[in-house]
């Protein structure tokens, strides 16, 4: 792993110029829009549910809702490939599905406004909350092509740099500014008021038109003088009637094992003793099941020619062979344990992290200053720290040291438990939480860009981004039946001690990846 420096170094005057560039401007608003929707299908809801007296155990499972985060790269060739009737045509390929990305978007959080979960059933907000996730997993996929396609490699980290601060806005936006407005307009833990929630999430949606407007006001990228080239409508169309289908096959098989699963977790709880360790593992093997169906209709409908051969190796096979090439099978694999086991301990927190705040008996103001702006702000100072410490010392001397850093908060949190409603413990704690976390996640992402190959940067990412996400999200759905068969200080505790396999992880990748520079 090594960082690439340029030969010649820009000036102050021209690089602090740069940052009122168009393109960076443009990227911060895209960053807003970009960052708006994760927490309005995170924590923020889980604030509402739980003022509206849902259960924790279903407070975390609304969780799952973000896994469209983690299966992205699944449609991201469907997005490369499909071009939209009538706004591809007038807008161009990334600024068509931008916009349509943002307007399913704001329809989805609209959905979610007319639901109150204190009387209605939560079907409906559960199936807006999925498409919340997959229409703000799909405006990633875009925005991400848009930035490459948009500058030259030397003009990137600038506009990395202003979709980071855009992106923090729109989650303080989202995060802060939604418990601060519910407030506001009357909903607290001990009065719940519908239309204050209702309210605060249609102004949400309406926010999204800081992302609507950018897109309509931005230019599109000239891919053909970057030598790419816009993919056919009828290869387009093919791809989308797979994808439809395989989903349509995940879905169908997902719903019909519902019976076999609780007769299963039936079994299994006897068996072990312990009804949410039974049904994590049904649950995962549910998935698992649902996942396969879908691969094997893809591969049916493939082999009976819907899609070309070649189309689907080189969208989805090839970016994986090469990364397997290059690793060879066993530091391959190593490499990927440790991707999907970095952010455990901080996601599965994280899920009810909220509503643990508030059974202590923290307001939702309170937990908007303090653990919202404030550890935002921690979280912005811990990631410079992270990325000036990796550039001094290298990536994985800092991605240890985070994840060490990240075991020990977490055990701060008992403290916090213990103590009850300290302000000032939860300063300390949420500065410790957020310091850890900003410096674990620059140096983690410094590490997945080194592992990706240039020519399949988008495709290779979206796999290292779905697999860092994928388990902690399924877990963190249990957080909430897991806390109350446990309390909060043992849970702290074992997120704790998820992160010790991954101190050894790191060590074997580190022995691995130099064994394999030796050679």
């Amino acid at each position: 792993m090594t960082i690439n420096n340029n030969s010649t170094k820009t000036s102050w005057t021209n690089s602090i110029s740069a940052i009122a560039d168009s393109r960076v401007i443009s990227m911060l608003f895209l960053g807003i829009s970009a960052g708006i929707p994760l927490l309005l299908v995170f924590s923020s809801l889980s604030l509402w549910l739980r003022e509206a007296g849902v259960d924790r155990s279903a407070v975390t499972y609304f969780s799952w809702a973000a896994l469209g985060y983690s299966f992205k790269f699944v449609w991201a060739p469907l997005v490369n490939s499909l071009q939209l009737p009538f706004l591809t045509k007038q807008l161009g390929r990334r600024r068509a599905w931008l916009l349509l990305s943002q307007l399913m978007i704001m329809l989805s959080i609209s959905l979610m406004a007319f639901v109150d979960p204190a009387t209605d059933q939560l079907t409906i907000m559960a199936l807006a909350a999925v498409l919340l996730g997959f229409s703000a997993a799909t405006q990633d996929i875009v925005i991400d092509a848009y930035r490459i396609e948009s500058a030259g490699q030397e003009f990137q980290a600038l506009m990395s740099s202003g979709y980071i601060a855009g992106y923090r806005i729109g989650m303080l936006i989202a995060g802060a500014g939604a418990l601060y407005l519910a407030s506001f307009l009357g909903s607290t833990s001990n009065q719940y008021n519908y239309q204050a929630w209702q309210s605060t999430y249609l102004f949400m949606a309406l926010a999204m038109l800081i992302g609507v407007v950018t897109t309509l006001c931005i230019s599109e990228p000239d891919i053909h003088k970057r030598g790419g080239h816009e993919p056919s409508t009828n290869n387009g169309l093919r791809f989308f009637l797979l994808f439809t289908t395989a989903v349509v096959g995940f879905i169908g098989c997902y719903l019909a094992s519902s019976e076999l699963a609780e007769l299963l977790k039936q079994h299994l709880t006897q068996l072990l003793s312990n009804g949410y360790l039974a049904a994590t593992l049904v649950e995962l093997l549910r998935l698992l099941l649902a996942l396969v169906v879908a691969g094997l209709i893809a591969k049916l409908l493939i082999k009976m020619g819907l899609v070309e051969k070649s189309h689907a190796h080189q969208a989805y096979i090839k970016p994986v062979k090469d990364f397997f090439d290059r690793y060879g099978l066993s530091a391959a694999l190593t490499l990927l344990a440790l991707i999907g086991l970095y952010r455990v301990s901080d996601i599965v927190l994280g899920v009810i992290s909220n509503v643990f705040y508030q059974d202590i008996g923290f307001s939702k103001n309170t937990i908007a200053t303090v653990v919202k702006s404030f550890g935002l702000g921690m979280s912005i100072v811990g990631g410079f720290v992270g990325g000036i410490l990796a550039l001094r010392y290298g990536v994985i001397r800092i991605l240890f040291v985070g994840a060490v850093l990240s075991a020990l908060t977490n055990i701060l949190f008992i403290l916090l438990a213990k103590s009850g409603q300290d302000i000032w413990l939860l300063y300390w704690v949420i500065a410790a939480d957020n310091l850890s976390a900003g410096l674990a996640s620059a140096a983690f992402v410094a590490f997945l860009s080194s592992l990706t190959n240039i020519s399949f940067t988008a495709m290779q990412y979206a796999i290292f981004t779905s697999i860092m996400t994928l388990f902690p999200k399924i877990l963190g759905g249990y957080s909430g039946s897991i806390v109350e068969g446990i309390g909060y200080e043992l849970f702290f505790l074992i997120t704790a001690l998820i992160g010790i396999p991954v101190l050894f992880l790191i060590t074997w990748v580190n022995r691995l990846l130099g064994d394999k520079q030796s050679n």
